[in-house]
C-alpha cells in the first residue's frame, strides 16, 4: 500500500512515539488522498492520526516476538544496498 511505511514491531531500539505518530500520517495521508488537508478538514484529519497511532501503539504493546530484535540501523544498511542493486541492474 504505502511503501514509505516502515515495521515498526520488534526493533532495537523499540519504536518511539514519533516513528507510530510518522505511520499513522503516512496512512491518513494514503487513504484520505490529501498530504494537506484542507482548514476544514484538518480536525478530522488530526482525529485520525492520534487514533490510528493509539490503535498502533495498543498494538505494538500487545505483540509478541519470538524472534531476536532486529537492529534498526542494520536494516537501514540492508534496505539502502538493495535499492543500490536495484539502480545497477540492467533495465530491459
Amino acid at each position: 500500500m504505502c511503501r514509505s511505511i516502515q515495521p515498526l514491531h520488534n526493533y532495537d531500539p523499540p519504536s518511539g512515539a514519533d516513528d507510530i505518530r510518522a505511520a499513522a500520517l503516512q496512512y491518513v495521508r494514503k487513504i484520505s488522498g490529501m498530504t494537506h488537508p484542507s482548514q476544514v478538514n484538518t480536525p478530522a484529519f488530526d482525529r485520525a492520526v492520534a487514533s490510528i497511532a493509539a490503535v498502533t501503539q495498543e498494538l505494538l504493546d500487545a505483540l509478541v516476538a519470538t524472534a531476536p530484535r532486529r537492529d534498526r540501523a542494520a536494516e537501514r544498511q540492508r534496505a539502502r544496498a538493495r535499492w543500490q542493486r536495484r539502480q545497477a541492474a540492467p533495465t530491459t
